[in-house]
């Protein structure tokens, strides 16, 4: 990882493991504090930071602040808008779509994100059900 895993971080990347989703620093702070774990805000935030710049976690940029999760191997996002919850999906594109937009670009595709957005009219509580995608 190249840099030490505190107690402070150990306790993030916990909680992070166990959410399995994105979330907000504010967030990560409100539930480590239910959880008893001692940290303040800018700790949090100092954390969080230092473990997105070494690529230990991944920072969504959203127009409300940022967001917060694991790295997995490389993924797709699947926004929910009803929620605001962004989940991981490994997806893979069919050949003929990475050929076509190779040959519109002339730039041959090593890697591919792709963000999705979308509602659910119903869903179950405070999750989204319109997604249990991610491998």
């Amino acid at each position: 990882m190249g840099m030490r895993l505190s107690r402070q971080r150990r306790y993030i990347l916990e909680l992070l493991w166990q959410q399995k989703e994105h979330l907000s620093a504010r967030a990560i702070y409100d539930q480590l504090t239910r959880q008893g774990r001692e940290l303040g805000h800018t700790s949090v935030y100092q954390n969080l930071e230092a473990l997105s710049e070494q690529g230990v976690i991944e920072c969504v940029e959203r127009s409300d602040g940022r967001l917060y999760g694991l790295i997995s191997s490389p993924h797709s996002h699947v926004n929910c808008t009803d929620t605001q919850q962004i989940n991981d999906i490994d997806i893979e594109l069919p050949a003929e779509i990475l050929a076509q937009v190779e040959a519109k670009t002339g730039v041959i595709v090593s890697d591919y994100r792709i963000d999705f957005f979308g509602t659910k009219a119903q869903y179950a509580g405070s999750r989204c059900s319109c997604i249990e995608l991610a491998s």
